[in-house]
């Protein structure tokens, strides 16, 4: 009886849990049927009586965009052309004005102009928002839309109107669009100082800054030679992730660089770092801004959660998601944002961006003239005076020392009128350098 009881017992609860479950699932798959059979009314009505023919398959690719970018601003549908379009960028070329924009509210917003493009060379700053192209409004469109609009023959003009915080009225910016190719890093030696420049996260990222590191180093002469490196990552709107864990894996010896983690926690990758620091240890600093998205936030988050550098700058852009590329059947292709992204320390970057240790703001250019009025002011010393004594303290060669390295700073410091935050990071560089000799 006792057995008895048990078994009716346990199949008056399976029935009372499970009966109301398969019932919720039935009427949600009831409920998306007949979403579908709306769907389906809807695609036949359009075909039959809109004022004018359309095409079917623009139709459904329409729709399945829609869907995706419902989403976030970051999921999409590539069509076959846009798909293989996507595939030349990662190579790094490709044609275009040299902008990576996002969508905001409606509106389209530049996260970063590229280095040496068309974009660049015209005055477009990261924050800028794009209106109209050609007279003709942005507003109301998805981002693909909009993005096809600035597409364009290599060679031929486009007017973009601009809106740029601190501006009051929008103003127009005439580009002639050409053949983007990219070098995605580049390095260059201010003083003792190696400046590392990468623009973009590409199959040629990790490639171009070992080389130009290893090329600038041997420039000063070896490794004991360099005060320090600056890692530059302004307005780098992103790229490939496994590129980003390349270049944080290169100046770290140990841990975790990041960690993805998606819908399903048995989905989740921590990625760690491998022995080996191409700058051996030497001091690092990283430049970022509102323009530094994505890959760049990982790099930069990374090495100032492990110590490793001390990041300048402003704060980025946040975008701290990470979206996987699917290939379709019809040689298209869907971009679905599929994990989150955290930094070694466990924070998320989404929306947040990463906050600088030293806030320095890119102050604007004087005007020429003011330049001018400043440079032309005499700036008289001791050694002017007439009848001044000389230094006896201090032989020729002591002597020429000084002077070279009072011209090495004053070289310099000529960097501050052209790029203020770059000034700063090597100045930085210059003094951890100090102070590690000195210890």
């Amino acid at each position: 009886m006792a057995a008895l009881g048990g078994t009716l017992a346990g199949a008056v609860l399976t029935t009372q849990v499970a009966g109301p479950l398969l019932a919720q699932d039935a009427a949600k798959n009831s409920s998306v049927y007949e979403q579908l059979d709306l769907f389906g009314d809807i695609f036949e009505r359009i075909r039959a009586q809109y004022v004018e023919e359309v095409d079917a398959a623009d139709l459904i690719e329409a729709a399945i965009d829609g869907m995706l970018t419902s989403l976030d601003p970051h999921s999409s549908y590539l069509s076959p052309k846009d798909a293989a379009d996507m595939r030349v960028q990662t190579r790094g070329s490709f044609g275009g004005l040299g902008i990576e924009v996002t969508q905001e509210e409606g509106f389209v917003r530049v996260v970063s102009p590229m280095d040496g493009t068309p974009a660049d060379d015209a005055g477009v700053e990261s924050g800028d928002y794009i209106t109209h192209v050609d007279g003709e409004a942005l507003i109301g469109l998805t981002l693909d839309e909009a993005v096809n609009m600035l597409r364009g023959p290599v060679g031929s003009e486009i007017i973009i109107t601009v809106v740029r915080e601190g501006v009051d009225e929008p103003f127009d910016v005439s580009i002639i669009r050409d053949t983007i190719k990219l070098t995605a890093a580049t390095a260059r030696s201010v003083g003792n100082t190696i400046v590392l420049r990468v623009t973009t996260f590409n199959d040629q990222t990790y490639a171009n800054m070992a080389e130009g590191l290893a090329r600038e180093v041997e420039s000063l002469g070896g490794m004991e030679n360099v005060d320090g490196f600056v890692l530059d990552l302004r307005n780098n709107p992103g790229g490939l992730l496994n590129q980003a864990i390349e270049v944080s894996d290169a100046f770290l010896e140990s841990g975790e660089i990041v960690s993805t983690r998606g819908r399903n926690p048995s989905e989740s990758e921590r990625v760690n770092a491998e022995a080996g620091d191409l700058a051996e240890g030497k001091p690092m600093v990283v430049l970022i801004n509102g323009g530094s998205a994505s890959a760049s936030e990982i790099v930069a988050g990374a090495l100032q959660d492990h110590r490793r550098a001390i990041v300048v700058g402003t704060k980025s852009f946040g975008k701290g998601s990470v979206q996987t590329v699917m290939p379709l059947a019809s040689d298209g292709a869907m971009r679905l944002t599929t994990a989150r992204y955290y930094t070694p320390s466990g924070r998320s970057i989404q929306a947040l961006g990463v906050s600088p240790d030293i806030v320095v703001q890119q102050p604007p250019r004087l005007p020429e003239a003011e330049n001018e009025d400043e440079d032309a002011r005499p700036q008289r010393t001791e050694a002017d005076l007439r009848g001044s004594l000389n230094n006896d303290s201090l032989t020729e060669d002591e002597q020429r020392q000084i002077e070279e390295e009072r011209e090495a700073a004053e070289e310099a410091a000529k960097l501050r009128d052209d790029d203020f935050q770059l000034s700063y990071a090597v100045d930085l560089i210059k003094g951890l350098s100090t102070i590690a000799l000195a210890q």
